[in-house]
């Protein structure tokens, strides 16, 4: 497994504990949970403060924050991904209901840290979503401002910026103007995985890590260590799940990579802003994400790649040549970085679901229910899909258990399935290829009769993939 070290700059900073002890015998819960990061550790905080008197262990195949929860860019957001043409299809009631929900994440996550003494870095700056480097990016925001506006958020929720307002914030190349929304928190997501394990521990909850869910039985979720009983088996493996039968195929393992500059001076930082600590992505097809660290890094991510077979990845060489086009797309953002040298490279495996939303499904017949779906935004998203679940467990009669996230029946009939492969991978391929040409026509401001055809292409196999 290495250390962690190896695994991000974040559980580099954060995991300075040993691996906490394994299963080494078959016992009895009332709730198991498979998966060790946020959706396992969310769903059994919500578990045990709604119903302190259960007993429930979360079960890690490696460490807590191995995965995902502890390889992400730090972007904790009130959003979940796909939630524009979730909400434009309800009517006001319920759509009011939802966006509500969906806008609680931040305010809930605050009040846990506090009530817990949870030291995440955690700073609510808000964030940019910036046009810049080719005209065709303020396009591409007006349209998301207009899907904003049609699923009723207003500008108290996403505002437009003029090139001069961005500026003021974001000293981003050829700046064209952004949507700013203060509904995102930067954090150090390993240190929220590590203090959410504390907390639960301190609550009676067990965790035992370094014991891989192998698959689930009547009564039972087996691990490679033991049997474990339960009335309540739930799986919050994310992209990690395809080994497990319930979940195989439902959601797609992908993976991203992230970069980290050197500790930056505030000379330099005063030449790129985020002074109030906003995180930031420059919209563009490749995805890039980014945010100040509290130790004053600048840590950059893009999308990344699929494995043949959806298999999810832990291992990424730093010599990979994705990280040198990372730093590439960085410097085309920040020219005044050319100096600085990148000091940590690290990838995660995410999980997209087929149809592009994210979910909590609880089945009352067998008590197996699943989390996931959150295409990148699970920092946030994580807690909004654990509570749901929470509530949908418990039998409560809630907003949440009602949303059109939550579902009543087994993982298998509700999740779609994805194609067998070939297909998708020859699907992400061309999506991939049409993203990246895409990309190059603009930047070399290429002529009309090049921009149409592929906006066309990269737009239909979008909807193709979800």
């Amino acid at each position: 497994m290495g250390s962690a070290a190896d695994i991000s700059l974040w559980m580099d900073q954060a995991a300075h504990e040993p691996i906490g002890q394994a299963l080494d015998m078959d016992i009895k819960v009332d709730v198991a949970i498979a998966g060790g990061g946020f959706s396992g550790l969310w769903a059994a905080y919500y578990l045990k403060t709604l119903a302190p008197d259960l007993q429930i262990c979360v079960l890690e195949a490696q460490r807590c924050g191995f995965g995902a929860s502890g390889r992400n860019g730090g972007w904790m957001m009130s959003a979940i991904e796909g939630e524009t043409r979730l909400l434009s299809v309800l009517d006001g009631d319920r759509r009011e209901s939802a966006r509500a929900q969906i806008h609680s994440i931040l305010p809930e996550v605050e009040g846990v840290l506090e009530r817990h003494g949870i030291d995440c870095n955690y700073q609510r700056g808000g964030g940019i979503f910036a046009a810049a480097r080719y005209p065709e990016q303020a396009r591409i925001l007006r349209d998301s401002l207009a899907d904003y506006r049609a699923a009723g958020f207003g500008e108290q929720d996403y505002q437009w910026l003029e090139a001069h307002e961005l500026e003021s914030r974001l000293r981003i190349h050829q700046p064209a103007g952004a949507i700013y929304t203060p509904h995102i928190a930067r954090i150090q997501p390993a240190r929220l995985v590590v203090g959410l394990a504390q907390t639960l521990r301190d609550m009676g909850v067990r965790i035992y890590e370094q014991t891989p869910v192998t698959a689930l039985t009547p009564g039972a979720m087996m691990t490679s260590c033991g049997r474990v009983h339960a009335t309540h088996r739930l799986l919050a493996l994310e992209g990690y799940g395809a080994g497990v039968a319930n979940t195989e195929r439902r959601v797609l393992a992908l993976q991203s990579r992230i970069i980290a500059t050197e500790p930056l001076d505030e000379q330099t930082w005063q030449t790129l802003g985020l002074a109030d600590s906003e995180v930031f992505c420059d919209v563009s097809p490749l995805t890039t994400y980014g945010q100040r660290s509290a130790d004053n890094r600048m840590v950059f991510g893009a999308r990344g790649s699929y494995c043949f077979g959806g298999k999810p990845r832990s291992q990424f060489s730093p010599a990979d040549p994705s990280f040198e086009a990372i730093h590439r797309l960085l410097l085309a953002c920040f020219p005044q970085l050319r100096k600085a040298a990148i000091t940590h490279r690290w990838g995660g495996t995410l999980g997209a679901p087929r149809n592009g939303l994210p979910h909590a499904v609880y089945d009352r017949a067998t008590g197996i229910g699943t989390v996931g779906g959150y295409v990148g935004e699970g920092v946030g998203a994580s807690n909004l899909m654990a509570r749901t679940l929470a509530d949908l467990v418990l039998s409560r009669e809630t907003e949440l258990s009602s949303a059109p996230w939550a579902h009543n029946g087994s993982p298998e009939s509700v999740l779609r399935r994805w194609e067998p492969e070939p297909l998708r991978w020859l699907g992400y391929k061309a999506t991939d290829l049409a993203r990246t040409w895409e990309e190059g026509v603009y930047c070399r401001r290429g002529a009309a009769w090049q921009r149409r055809p592929i906006q066309t292409v990269s737009h239909w196999l979008d909807k193709l993939m979800t």
